[in-house]
């Protein structure tokens, strides 16, 4: 998916929070003729989820293909009786690698399906982090999350709707392992890619991760255009742990001079992802990078602006769960309207609910706490390899019911 060439000849369109993004998907699947693909890694029974499930009825019944894939994790509540009404109408509704509780606990965490993909009619398409759960509406409380989306008109969306219907025709099969010379020959294949688009209008390219033949390209390319960067960087994550090459290459690009900022969570929705990341501060903050904490509420985003006419929006995270483990999906996009866009609201949110992170955390810290954070890095980047290093089950789709034809 990496060597995919630069596509021009696009029209994007920004969505901030379910407040702008879902009135945007839902009025397209009411619009849709054909087809409708989705992906989301949480498909919840509440009043966004039953509206979703309302307004893909209505396209299944006007005779609409509609394939949904959720992920077995994240969606667990997703039952053949919750989508019942869809499949009598000839929609189906895909599980991603479902497994029984144990005592009530859900117990497959790791390779999960966590793309956020909507393809309709093969004309236009969503691509971004925002799942279909009343969490993602602001309004709704101060606990809801904040992320984007992006929907995307032209040649990319073909590409995506293959890449959707790929997926709904079966489960991959479990990563293999990759021989030294396959793995030489993925590495020489990516540093002959093209990282950096020909033009800074419409261009578009759609990058995923899985656990065969793409496991680094999301984080290779976010590298490349590090390198790229002469002036600004600004990159907002909700769980930011990543490995030592694309830390070296955030510092490599403060130290020559591109002003790069970091937006991380400062009321995250999981302490852990907090403490993992604020790890990390000293170093960040030693390297002339400036780390700011979002503390109106947690922060969903998976979002960065690269010397304003450089973007990418999508579902993955820096942290080992997404560049390691996860199905992942982002839309790498040249354009400086929609870059300068993105990057009005992220300058936005920091001058207005961000805290910076004080420089003087760059001094030398207590010889114990470089312990703990040499520690905890090493612990928390190991962890997809002891996860890889597990015995490798299937991972399949389980289909609840609906139509068995295939286009």
């Amino acid at each position: 998916m990496l060597n995919t060439p630069w596509q021009s000849a696009h029209l994007f369109e920004l969505y901030e929070n379910g407040e702008q993004f879902f009135p945007a998907a839902f009025a397209a699947i009411a619009s849709a003729r054909r087809e409708v693909l989705l992906e989301t890694f949480i498909w919840a029974d509440d009043d966004v989820g039953r509206q979703l499930l309302a307004t893909l009825v209505e396209a299944a019944r006007r005779g609409v293909g509609v394939d949904v894939c959720v992920d077995g994790y994240g969606s667990a509540n997703i039952t053949p009786a919750f989508v019942s009404e869809l499949t009598a109408a000839g929609g189906r509704v895909h599980l991603f690698d479902p497994q029984p509780t144990v005592l009530g606990l859900r117990t497959n965490l790791v390779r999960r399906l966590h793309r956020k993909l909507l393809v309709v009619d093969g004309h236009r398409a969503f691509v971004g982090g925002i799942n279909f759960e009343v969490e993602q509406l602001v309004g709704h409380s101060p606990a809801s999350k904040r992320d984007y989306a992006i929907a995307v008109v032209g040649p990319v969306v073909d590409e995506i709707r293959a890449f959707c219907r790929s997926f709904c025709s079966g489960a991959p099969a479990a990563a293999p392992a990759r021989r030294w010379w396959q793995r030489w020959t993925h590495r020489a294949e990516a540093s002959r890619s093209t990282p950096v688009p020909p033009g800074t209008h419409g261009m578009a390219r759609f990058v995923c991760r899985d656990n065969r033949r793409h496991r680094t390209d999301i984080e290779t390319l976010y590298r490349a255009w590090l390198r790229s960067a002469t002036r600004e960087v600004i990159l907002a994550n909700a769980y930011f742990f990543p490995g030592y090459r694309l830390l070296r290459e955030l510092r490599r690009a403060a130290r020559r001079g591109v002003r790069v900022r970091l937006i991380l969570q400062g009321r995250p929705d999981m302490k852990s992802a907090q403490l993992a990341a604020g790890s990390l501060y000293a170093y960040l903050v030693a390297s002339g990078i400036e780390v700011y904490e979002y503390r109106e509420r947690p922060l969903h985003a998976k979002v960065a602006v690269f010397d304003g006419r450089w973007a990418t929006v999508g579902s993955s995270n820096l942290d080992p769960l997404s560049l390691s483990l996860n199905l992942e999906a982002n839309l790498f996009v040249a354009d400086r309207d929609l870059a300068q866009a993105l990057r009005g609201r992220l300058c936005g949110i920091i001058d207005a609910a961000c805290e910076r992170v004080p420089p003087e955390l760059a001094r030398k810290p207590r010889w114990w706490w470089q312990v703990y954070r040499i520690l905890i890095f090493h612990l928390v980047r190991r962890f997809p390899q002891w996860a890889r290093s597990m015995r490798a089950r299937p991972q399949r789709l389980l289909t609840l019911s609906g139509r068995s034809d295939q286009d």
